[in-house]
This record gives structure tokens, C-alpha cells and sequence, in this order.
């Protein structure tokens, strides 16, 4: 039994992720930004399940208050860690800025899993296989270092393919300098059936569960052992995708070195 730290598990595909893994009797721990949705969300798949090792932890990723909270809890209560998947994320928001002054969009998909990782590096390094999910997207496009200090104005389409070619470095540069974790940034495929996709752009490609399917066997399957630093583009191949590259400053050092050179900076302000 594998212990799972799901973020933005109580929609889309990180429910639908936390379901199927639920369903296998691994231990679970859900996160979400509303307490009754939340515990909505525990008891509906324990119910689901039969599986009683479900709880869960309420952080607004936009708040990095919020979210250190979350960290420091987690810390004092979870005894080891197996996986992390790093699926929360926002594309449109009534808030387009948090109260540090970020955009949102860079807070909650590159701030939060950077910092929340980091911070659970030693429960995840007590783990005989452990493994870091981080979802990218088919959207990456190069990274102002300046519009992450918040700066630079940028819309919410550019934020958002920056926040994540920035987690996708970031996924290289772990890999790199972790070689006992098992780091995969994953586009579990573009316009799924969720509520972010609905949001942001009215219609879908594809069905939530290819997102879901997709994050459970990156988490679970012996396959994947070796693939670490990789990316897996789920838009390729049917019915599921393959390793492909992604953006090229995702291959460049030089890049990926300052990109965490500075976020570590902004981070520790």
C-alpha cells in the first residue's frame, strides 16, 4: 500500500486519479481549497471504495501561508510519503493576482508544488519507490523571469503555458539532482472534460478519465521506473500517449539553472 498526496483532488481528474487508487487500497490524502467540498469528497470515495485510508488537508494554493500551513501538517503527520501528484492548477480566475503580488497563475501551478515538494522531500525519501507527478500541459512557452516576481503583465493564456514549461523544468532539474526520485511531468491531455477546461475555453477533446487513467499508471506501474526527467505527452497515441520532448528550454541547463536560481530567491523573500 502506497501512501498518495494528491493535490486539487476534489475536481477533474485528480478526483477521478484519487478514485482509481483508492479502489487498489492505497492510502490516500486528498487536498482542496474548501473544507465541506473536501469532506464531501473523503467520504464520497470512501464510500466508493470500501477504502477507510482516505483524509485530506484544506490550503489556497494562491496563499503561500496557506499552503507552508498545509506543509507543516503534513510534516508532523504523515510518517513517509510514496507519491506526490502536483495537479492542482488555474487557468481563469476572478483573481489574477495573489496578496504577494504573483500572478495566480504562477502561484498555484509552479509556486505551491515547488515549495510543497521541496518542503516534503525527507517523508518522500523514506520511501522504497518514490515518485513525483508534476501536471504539465501542451501549452509551454518560455519563461519571463521578471513576470514571475510579478513585474511583467501578462494575459491569462501566456501565465498559464509559462507557469507550466516552468514546472517542467523544474521536473528536469529534480530528476537531475534526485536520482532516487522518480520525477515525470505528464500533459495528461489537452481540453478534457473538466471544470477548468470548461471554464477557460466552453468545450472538450476528451474525456476527464484519459487524465485520470493516465496519472494513476504513472504513479503505480513498474513501467516507468527508468523515465525519470522525462515527459509524457498524453495527447500523442491512442488510446493513451508516449514519452515525446517538450518545450526545448525544458533541455537547456542554462535555463533551467536560472529558473530555479530564481525562484529559490523569490521563494526565501
Amino acid at each position: 500500500m502506497k501512501t498518495i498526496l494528491i493535490t486539487g483532488s476534489t475536481d477533474g481528474i485528480g478526483k477521478l486519479a484519487a478514485l482509481k487508487l483508492a479502489t487498489d487500497g492505497h492510502r490516500i490524502i486528498m487536498h482542496g481549497r474548501n473544507p465541506t467540498k473536501l469532506a464531501a469528497c473523503i467520504s464520497e470515495l470512501k464510500t466508493a471504495t470500501g477504502n477507510a485510508h482516505i483524509n485530506g488537508y484544506v490550503a489556497d494554493f494562491a496563499n503561500m501561508d496557506s499552503l507552508r500551513q498545509m506543509l507543516s501538517a503534513l510534516i508532523s503527520e504523515i510518517p513517509q510519503l510514496d507519491v506526490i501528484i502536483n495537479n492542482a492548477g488555474v487557468f481563469k480566475s476572478a483573481e489574477t493576482r495573489t496578496a504577494d503580488g504573483y500572478d495566480v497563475r504562477f502561484a498555484v501551478n509552479y509556486f505551491a508544488p515547488f515549495l510543497l515538494t521541496q518542503g516534503l522531500l525527507p517523508l518522500l525519501e523514506k520511501s522504497d519507490q518514490p515518485r513525483i507527478i508534476n501536471l504539465s500541459s501542451a501549452a509551454q512557452s518560455p519563461v519571463v523571469l521578471e513576470a514571475l516576481r510579478g513585474t511583467v503583465e501578462l494575459s491569462a493564456q501566456q501565465a498559464y503555458a509559462q507557469s507550466k514549461l516552468a514546472l517542467t523544468m523544474w521536473s528536469v532539474y529534480m530528476a537531475k539532482n534526485h536520482p532516487d526520485l522518480l520525477v515525470i511531468a505528464v500533459n495528461p491531455g489537452s481540453l478534457l472534460n473538466t471544470k477548468m477546461v470548461k471554464e477557460a475555453y466552453g468545450n472538450h477533446w476528451s474525456p476527464a478519465d484519459k487524465g485520470g487513467s493516465i496519472l494513476y499508471e504513472l504513479a503505480t506501474s513498474e513501467a516507468y521506473l527508468n523515465t525519470s526527467g522525462k515527459y509524457f505527452d498524453n495527447d500523442k497515441g491512442d488510446p493513451k500517449g508516449y514519452f515525446a520532448p517538450a518545450h526545448g528550454d525544458a533541455e537547456n541547463d542554462l535555463k533551467i539553472n536560472q529558473l530555479i536560481a530564481f525562484t529559490e530567491d523569490l521563494m526565501q523573500a
